[in-house]
């Protein structure tokens, strides 16, 4: 039984996503190997041979795979599908891009978001915004996968010696043509990867005092700033620091939510996050019931006076 880890990467460096890929991989029991498939993507393909764990790299190279166009990266993974009893991609936006297109291509049934691997054919994942658990076995002789990559730890980054092997790329399909990317540019950490988060809700009141009160504490703590679906809709916050179940789903270190009132939709995308410490006047908030640390204050008072103290 052979697993094959799609990596996500930015060709130069893989992305974190991937290790926790692995981790899950692993956890079903037989050898794991990497698919590296990008356009000038050694070094990526040297970082995936260094995770402890992984038997063998497969690199593809080829300017068809340059910008990750979802057909032609499906296509390279349909070209070695069939050595392979899983197929485990990170369940990001690129992973559940590709992933669906492999399952419909192998006639099998796509297992999505796990967060725990059960046994070689039985996995978990979460349903009704992470209220139940369910555990979904599958006969299916290829296992496709995307995997919640908050549901695993992340594989170390070095101590492994796997072979690179470099293989035939395909060649464009000319399906989809790139035409251009909008990439938002922060000096804070990107949402999905960073270890504290400062988020905050509708009870900010408006964008100016959203960046305000919340912006200090963020700087201090060198935080990503986040953001409920409320304060996302009323303005106060971009779509990408939307955090919850249509949003981001996030595992800091340390998550911080101030002025949310933790509905399911959100407390979905956060309550996997080591530490959380909620900021809210409403005794009642939902947000306290997952919450480490719960401080029951307003927080126009609360914020500044943290900020202060550290």
């Amino acid at each position: 039984m052979s697993i094959l880890v799609i990596a996500e990467h930015d060709h130069g460096s893989l992305k974190g996503a991937t290790h926790h890929t692995v981790t899950a991989a692993l956890a079903c029991g037989g050898e794991v190997h990497v698919l590296v498939a990008g356009h000038n993507a050694g070094e990526a393909a040297k970082q995936a041979a260094q995770i402890p764990g992984v038997a063998k790299v497969l690199h593809a190279d080829s300017a068809a795979l340059a910008e990750q166009l979802a057909e032609n990266v499906a296509a390279q993974v349909l070209a070695v599908a069939g050595s392979y009893s899983h197929i485990l991609f990170p369940a990001t936006a690129h992973g559940k891009n590709t992933a669906p297109r492999v399952a419909a291509k192998l006639d099998v049934a796509q297992i999505s978001d796990i967060t725990k691997v059960v046994s070689a054919d039985t996995f978990e994942r979460p349903i009704y915004a992470g209220n139940a658990i369910a555990t979904v076995q599958s006969a299916d002789k290829v296992k496709v996968i995307t995997v919640r990559t908050t549901g695993f730890d992340a594989a170390a980054t070095s101590g492994g010696s796997a072979a690179v092997e470099s293989i035939a790329a395909v060649d464009d399909a000319g399906s989809s043509s790139f035409v251009g990317r909008e990439v938002t540019k922060s000096d804070r950490p990107e949402l999905t990867a960073a270890k504290i988060i400062v988020s905050g809700g509708r009870a900010l009141g408006s964008s100016d005092k959203f960046n305000e009160v919340l912006t200090p504490l963020a700087d201090k703590l060198g935080a990503a700033l986040g953001a409920s679906r409320a304060a996302v809709d009323a303005g106060y916050a971009p779509n990408d620091w939307q955090v919850g179940q249509t949003g981001k789903i996030v595992a800091p270190q340390l998550y911080i939510a101030a002025g949310i009132s933790g509905a399911i939709q959100h407390l979905a995308g956060m309550k996997d996050s080591k530490v959380i410490v909620a900021i809210n006047k409403d005794p009642e908030a939902p947000i306290f019931s997952v919450a480490d640390y719960g401080l029951e204050a307003d927080l126009f008072e609360a914020v500044p006076e943290l900020v202060k103290s550290l």
